[in-house]
């Protein structure tokens, strides 16, 4: 027969072994599940641009903004990259804020166009970590499929960078949302402002297989003449076995981005602009992408 005293010794042991479950079942649950009132993990800047082209489409909402629309744009981001006041872009219905992007811990500021508008006057980013170097540009999202992947990959790459994608399909509004083509955007406003500073613009396209069968990069400098980066960036993607067709050297197939108004921007500035065209084979394939943006990095474009 078990003794009352040694009866109450082991209730009061699993009472004990009871209570460090619990505590210990309480501690896991507060490790792996945010408290109440907790911000929510970072989105990676990938997840950011690929939610907000996935919305485009050819008959969604725009319009041109009107000049006094641009001034402001133009005043707007100036001041953004100062570090002034963004009441500007808040007139126009722009949302800014500051973030860190998981894949490189570097702080960046991201402006967003008023959704659901025909205010749809695309997304900007800038790499807080340096100085502005490079403008990363993607002016036909949803439409050369898969180029906003690229603008990010190359964008991680560079710090300083700054990124700019289209908020509109190129279709849309009677395709006067094509910004590679058309002065009146804000769009061409930012490269204009940043251009006017001296950056180096590199802009990514995309063609179909089947218009150059042989070759999978087209590069030129539109209206530009090729300077030394350009043939750079050349010597790079066929160093990592990619076919390139030089516009600067040969014909191809118009697809050399001679009416590209950044490019034509550029020329009068007498700053680098570089027009990238990839064909789709390369686009879909991750590694080709990589070699891609590897030799772009490699070219170093923000030395002309």
């Amino acid at each position: 027969m078990i003794s009352r005293p040694r009866m109450l010794l082991s209730v009061a042991g699993m009472a004990v072994a009871l209570a460090l479950v619990l505590t210990m079942v309480l501690v896991l649950g507060d490790e792996e599940s945010p408290k109440p009132g907790s911000p929510a993990p970072e989105a990676g800047l990938d997840s950011l641009v690929t939610k907000f082209t996935s919305a485009l489409s050819a008959d969604q909402e725009y319009r041109s903004p009107k000049s006094d629309e641009r001034r402001t744009a133009a005043a707007g981001f100036a001041a953004l990259l100062d570090r002034r006041s963004t009441a500007d872009l808040a007139e126009l219905g722009f949302s800014v804020r500051d973030g860190v992007d998981p894949a490189t811990g570097r702080p960046y500021t991201i402006v967003v166009n008023e959704p659901g508008t025909e205010r749809a006057w695309g997304m900007y980013v800038v790499d807080r970590s340096a100085p502005p170097s490079l403008v990363v540009e993607v002016p036909h999202p949803a439409f050369d499929l898969r180029t906003e992947l690229f603008g990010v990959d190359l964008f991680r790459r560079v710090p300083g960078a700054v990124l700019l994608v289209a908020g509109a399909h190129r279709k849309a509004d009677d395709s006067k949302a094509d910004v590679a083509h058309e002065e009146d955007s804000v769009f061409h406003v930012v490269a204009t402002t940043l251009a006017g500073r001296g950056l180096a613009q590199v802009q990514l396209h995309g063609f179909h297989d089947q218009n150059l069968p042989s070759t999978d990069v087209v590069l030129s400098s539109g209206a530009t003449v090729a300077g030394d980066a350009a043939r750079r960036a050349a010597d790079r993607l066929t160093a990592d076995g990619l076919a390139v067709c030089r516009a600067w050297e040969e014909r191809c197939k118009g697809l050399e981005g001679m009416t590209n108004v950044q490019g034509k921007m550029a020329a009068a500035g007498g700053t680098v602009f570089l027009h990238v065209e990839m064909s789709r084979t390369v686009r879909e394939s991750p590694e080709r992408r990589a070699n891609v943006v590897r030799a772009l990095v490699e070219a170093d474009l923000t030395e002309p």
